[in-house]
Parts: structure tokens; sequence; C-alpha cells
């Protein structure tokens, strides 16, 4: 069962999600980032859009890419992530003052 059959997720948000990810990942450096995505398209022709609903792909590859450092990239995927909770309010109050 993957993670989408039991938690249903809208584009927006998976986009969002998505790029969560990919920010952590840039910022832990670029050849690792282009590494992951790299072995994403060779072993399972997909990109880390398509993790959402097989994580256990994404979970594969940052393994071996980050190695001793796997746990503190998803300590960090998580605190990105959780900075979404705000951006409802914030883009209410954007298009509130872009309209005004």
């Amino acid at each position: 069962m993957t993670l989408l059959a039991v938690v249903s997720i809208n584009e927006d948000d998976k986009i969002a999600f998505v790029t969560c990810i990919e920010v952590v990942l840039m910022k832990r450096g670029d050849v690792n980032h282009k590494l992951v995505l790299a072995k994403l398209s060779a072993r399972y022709y997909c990109g880390i859009d398509k993790c959402l609903e097989h994580p256990e792909y994404l979970k594969d590859v940052m393994k071996e890419v980050y190695g001793d450092d796997y746990n503190s990239v998803v300590d960090a995927i998580s605190l990105e992530i959780d900075k979404l909770e705000y951006i409802d309010e914030f883009k209410a109050d954007f298009f509130k003052f872009m309209m005004s």
C-alpha cells in the first residue's frame, strides 16, 4: 500500500511537499542532489514527485547517497515541511495585499 493510497493530498500540496524535499537536498549539496535524482531515474524511472506514491524509492536512494547522514537529512526535510502549515495564511495575506 502506498502513502497516497491512505492519505489524499491535492496537487498544490504535492508540489509544495516535493519542493521542500528538493530544497533540503539542494542545501545539502548539488552533487548529492543530482545523484539522488539520477539514481531515482535510473532505478525506478521516476523523480522525487513520484516518490510520494512510492516513498521506499526515495528512502533506498537517500540511504545510499547520504549514508550516516540519512537521518539528519530526513529531519531537515521534516522541519522544512513543517513550514507549510503557515502557507495558507501567508498566501491569503499575500493575495489580499496584492489585490488591494
